[in-house]
């Protein structure tokens, strides 16, 4: 199989889920395709959200406190920064033996056939989560990706929100980060950024490592920032701040 990675998801982790999808689905004009119950075994809750063929996935634990990794998260972070970036591919070992390689530990293997994950250590990763996955059967980018249920194809909506084309990246070292994640990657960074077929991962420098901002194209941008400032979210400019990350928004 030809060597491919393409960005499948983002995951953002927030204290409380419910009040957090119901300011995306306002703001954004996005739908739930799907809750996934085998989350809860880590004592959390989700939802996704289709972005064209990107899911937006939040999470937040069911009890608050430190009694779980997004709770960890959370604590240490102050809930700034996103949580997951989440890559599909054609082989997730042979890609997790390659970072392991370059001192990149494994931290989880999901396999939930026909889709099989191989998740990296966040410490090892900087900035947050790599995930790498495989569903047999989902070369089309529309086709079967059971982490977003059985018809998530049917939740994609463009009136609103369009793509999601660019993932913002913060480190003191802005450079360093996108050239080490490149090599995780294996999509060498030109200078500070690393481009997928299908999304840019932008570094900027920034006082922590953290993934601090995602940009979307919508059809109006006007329209989208009044929803926000109607949700009580901090608007500036063409962007405003939503669990954790910055939401920037382009026409």
């Amino acid at each position: 199989m030809a060597d491919y990675i393409r960005l499948r998801q983002i995951c953002l982790v927030a204290p409380q889920l419910a009040p957090v999808i119901a300011d995306i689905s306002a703001i954004m004009g996005l739908d739930v395709c799907y809750r996934d119950g085998n989350v809860a075994k880590y004592g959390l809750e989700n939802a996704l959200l289709p972005v064209d063929t990107i899911l937006l996935e939040v999470v937040a634990p069911f009890e608050p406190g430190p009694g779980t990794a997004a709770g960890r998260f959370i604590e240490k972070t102050g809930g700034r920064g996103g949580y997951m970036a989440i890559f599909c591919c054609e082989d997730p070992d042979a890609r997790g033996a390659k970072a392991n390689a370059i001192g990149v530990r494994t931290a989880n293997v999901i396999t939930h056939a026909p889709y099989h994950g191989v998740q990296l250590h966040p410490r090892d990763c900087r900035a947050a989560f790599i995930e790498f996955n495989h569903t047999d059967g989902s070369d089309d980018v529309l086709g079967p990706y059971p982490p977003a249920g059985p018809d998530w194809q049917k939740s994609i909506r463009k009136d609103t929100t369009v793509a999601l084309t660019e993932v913002e990246m913060q480190s003191p070292a802005p450079e360093g980060l996108a050239e080490h994640w490149g090599r995780i990657l294996g999509v060498p960074a030109d200078g500070a950024t690393v481009k997928l077929p299908n999304s840019t991962f932008r570094f900027v420098k920034g006082e922590a490592e953290i993934m601090s901002g995602l940009t979307f194209r919508v059809v109006d941008k006007a329209k989208v920032l009044d929803a926000a400032k109607a949700r009580g979210c901090a608007v500036s400019g063409d962007e405003f701040f939503l669990c954790g990350v910055t939401f920037r928004l382009t026409a």
